[in-house]
């Protein structure tokens, strides 16, 4: 009996790793980004809306540098975020409470992508906490919108740009 154990569970053990390797061998990464601009006339301590131009996916080039299409995508997730200000140059995060940004196209119902709230930061660069969601549908538009959502806590007397980098990674069946 404890022998048809061991065998068992190495058994599961090895498939179960196995399935991970196979969707390893699978997934691959896209790279966008977005510019955000942050107005000097936003209200300090709450929130103001900032509509983004659209974001061109370019993801069917992708999907076939990656051997794949869009019929074989299964699965979509942002894994990182990271905002760096890009005008002024000498700028800090200092002047930011909180932002959340949410992504939407225009077949798509709008979702959270990713946020950072009670932002404690003198860099010019933060990493957002990205969200778990499934963005399989926005990936795989032509484009996507980016709506962001901010509250300063001091005021701009420059308006801030700030580029977002997105890194989502993309898993897809093998035929």
């Amino acid at each position: 009996m404890k022998s048809k154990l061991i065998a068992l569970t190495m058994f599961l053990s090895l498939f179960l790793t196995s399935c991970d390797a196979v969707d390893d061998l699978l997934s691959f990464t896209i790279s966008n980004n977005a510019s955000i601009k942050i107005k000097s006339t936003s209200p300090i301590n709450l929130p103001a809306e900032i509509i983004t131009p659209e974001v061109t996916t370019n993801s069917s080039s992708e999907f076939e540098n990656n051997k794949t299409k869009a019929s074989l995508v299964k699965d979509v997730k942002i894994r990182s975020l990271k905002l760096s200000i890009s005008d002024p140059s000498d700028k800090t995060f200092t002047f930011l409470k909180s932002i959340h940004l949410y992504i939407s196209t225009t077949d798509s119902n709008e979702i959270e992508l990713a946020y950072q709230d009670n932002i404690n930061s003198t860099s010019n660069s933060i990493d957002l906490i990205c969200t778990d969601k499934k963005l399989d549908e926005y990936i795989k538009a032509n484009s996507y919108k980016i709506r962001t959502k901010v509250t300063l806590k001091e005021t701009l007397t420059k308006d801030v740009t700030v580029k977002a980098d997105m890194k989502f990674k993309v898993t897809a069946d093998p035929f």
